[in-house]
């Protein structure tokens, strides 16, 4: 959706024509004591100035409210027509359509993840979402942000134009399928509502949220977030660490995607291993001369642990997890080759 659609004006126009019929089926029965089926009959060819002829004979008052009621159509006719006029050229039907459209894409998501707040830190979320190929739909009630994002990206964003606090926004945004949420609005407190309302939609979505005060953390903790990130905290770390240990973090550098020459970890769990490789140990797996990239560590599925350098004669059992890092041609070379 590029643009929230304005049918106050359409709405205004019907509403006036509902009126219009109202008035004159009462006006008939009334002046001309007319059956009500007499009357609708009435109201719709004078409405419409088709010109047939009357179901009876009209009063004098009869003809002057007729009069009136005719000129008061033309107007509401009018009306309505310059409004549908300026729907079509100005594009709001497509733009109708488009977010019927989108609306409908969005209930199809599963597993799919919820971005709220399309600041900076939210237009790099989903921008790293959308390059990992994960699905994501937008919460944001700013157009202009959207626009300039849509036009920045070049394609269609799954958005839905709505306050992320609010629980039918974050329903339209098919939180009860997501995966993942992550919140980064500008503000804590409206942080920890989208965590205390995404919590109670769906107990078992991951949420990650967005924090400026050290403070909010235990507070977002206690509302359901999973993981609490404090951007300006880690920017001001890292400003330090590039000159305490410089070249540590152009490693990190290459693993955030912040240099040219950079590097994926990749996960590879012991379920998306082809089966004929389970069961191997991880020197038998060789994944380094297989497809260049190197496996760093190990998350243990029974303790959850994280094991840097596993052992070579470990054998990857189910809930494991290994840890691959390698440029993006490597790491799809261990799509090809493990899952």
């Amino acid at each position: 959706m590029l643009k929230q659609l304005d049918l106050s004006r359409l709405w205004l126009a019907l509403g006036l024509l509902v009126l219009s019929f109202v008035v004159g089926v009462a006006g008939f029965m009334t002046l001309e004591h007319y059956r009500f089926i007499d009357a609708f009959y009435m109201t719709v060819i004078t409405a419409s100035t088709v010109g047939f002829g009357e179901v009876h004979p009209l009063s004098d008052i009869g003809r002057l409210f007729t009069s009136f009621y005719i000129l008061f159509n033309l107007l509401i006719v009018a009306y309505l027509v310059s409004v549908l006029t300026t729907y079509i050229f100005d594009g709001e039907l497509r733009h109708l359509f488009r977010m019927i459209r989108t609306d409908q894409e969005i209930k199809s998501f599963r597993d799919h993840v919820i971005v709220c707040g399309f600041g900076r830190n939210g237009y790099k979320a989903y921008d790293e979402l959308r390059h990992s190929g994960t699905r994501a739909v937008v919460v944001e009630q700013s157009q202009e942000l959207l626009t300039a994002a849509n036009n920045a990206i070049g394609h269609h964003i799954p958005a839905v134009f709505g306050d992320a606090t609010t629980e039918g926004a974050l329903r339209q945004a098919g939180i009860e399928h997501a995966r993942a949420l992550i919140t980064a609005l500008p503000k804590d407190a409206d942080n920890v509502f989208v965590a205390l309302t995404a919590r109670e939609l769906n107990p078992n979505v991951l949420i990650i949220a967005r924090a400026s005060a050290r403070s909010s953390v235990s507070k977002l903790i206690s509302a359901g977030a999973n993981s609490v990130v404090m951007p300006d905290e880690i920017g001001g770390s890292h400003m330090a660490n590039l000159v305490i240990r410089p070249e540590v973090i152009r490693f990190l550098d290459m693993i955030s995607g912040l240099d040219p020459n950079k590097l994926r970890l990749e996960e590879l769990s012991f379920g998306e291993l082809k089966p004929s490789l389970r069961g191997q140990s991880i020197r038998e797996l060789d994944v380094r001369s297989r497809s260049g990239a190197t496996v760093i560590a190990l998350r243990r599925g029974e303790s959850g642990e994280l094991e840097v350098s596993p052992a070579a004669d470990y054998r990857p059992v189910a809930g494991d997890v290994l840890l691959v890092l390698g440029n993006e041609t490597q790491i799809q070379a261990v799509h090809r080759q493990f899952k």
